[in-house]
């Protein structure tokens, strides 16, 4: 079996148990567990499949869909449109700051004024709309494509986050659940977020009131990592108070 042939193999394996262990893998492809970590660890930097101990797992993007970004503009627009008008109250000038590629984050470009401000982002659309914006430092993290969310995710775009350090990050994400934390679509879309929460002195999740209680496929982070929540005012009066009694601060508009 050529190199080509067996990193197929492993990516088809994996992606069709959802996840398979080292020795598993040895056994079907007849080669070392050491030349099976290998091919793992070169899959794993293309972004095909995520390592996990003894093993590996599967990062494909149909684990749960992502909603095309056409539709996300449009669903709870009026709302987005609040939380983002909201979220731009708590941004200084020279402010460094991360906007992720949620709908509610482009409401955000597209309003905030033209000020002295530095954003990474993994958007094209929100790098698209600051562009236009010329006291704005915009930078991009590059990486593999999304195409329905139109972001960067993958190793690279993991990576290139590493260099950075904001002051406050701003995302959004597909379920809060007071037990489980958040939760977004897919592995990609998770990873690349929690890596932007450690990178953040501050964290602002913005969410309309129909992500509480939902707990989309795959874990983001545990709700203790979050600074602020700005919602709608259409939030549960329970849920609202059992967040505040953790210590997170609500905004609701």
């Amino acid at each position: 079996m050529l190199v080509a042939e067996r990193y197929e193999k492993i990516v088809s394996l994996v992606n069709e148990r959802g996840a398979i262990r080292v020795s598993e893998l040895s056994d079907l492809c007849l080669v070392t567990e050491e030349t099976i970590r290998r091919d793992l660890d070169r899959l794993e930097q293309a972004g095909r499949l995520r390592r996990s101990h003894g093993g590996a797992v599967s990062v494909k993007d149909d684990q749960q869909p992502e909603i095309p970004y056409f539709e996300r503009e449009i669903i709870h627009a009026e709302e987005k449109r609040r939380i983002a008008q909201e979220a731009i109250k708590r941004i200084g000038l020279n402010d460094r700051i991360l906007l992720d590629a949620s709908s509610t984050a482009w409401y955000m470009a597209a309003e905030v004024p033209d000020v002295p401000l530095t954003v990474l982002t993994n958007s094209i659309k929100v790098a698209t709309e600051l562009s236009s914006k010329e006291k704005i430092e915009v930078i991009s993290t590059g990486g593999i494509l999304a195409q329905r969310s139109l972001s960067f995710v993958g190793p690279l775009a993991e990576r290139s986050l590493d260099a950075y350090h904001v002051d406050k990050v701003f995302l959004s994400c597909k379920g809060v659940h007071l037990d489980r934390g958040i939760s977004e679509s897919n592995e990609l879309q998770a990873r690349i977020k929690e890596r932007m929460i450690g990178m953040a002195d501050e964290v602002v999740l913005l969410v309309d009131s129909s992500k509480f209680g939902v707990q989309a496929f795959t874990h983001v982070v545990n709700l203790s990592e979050i600074d602020v929540i700005i919602t709608d005012r259409r939030i549960a009066k329970e849920t609202l108070e059992q967040l505040q009694e953790r210590g997170i601060t609500v905004v609701t508009v």
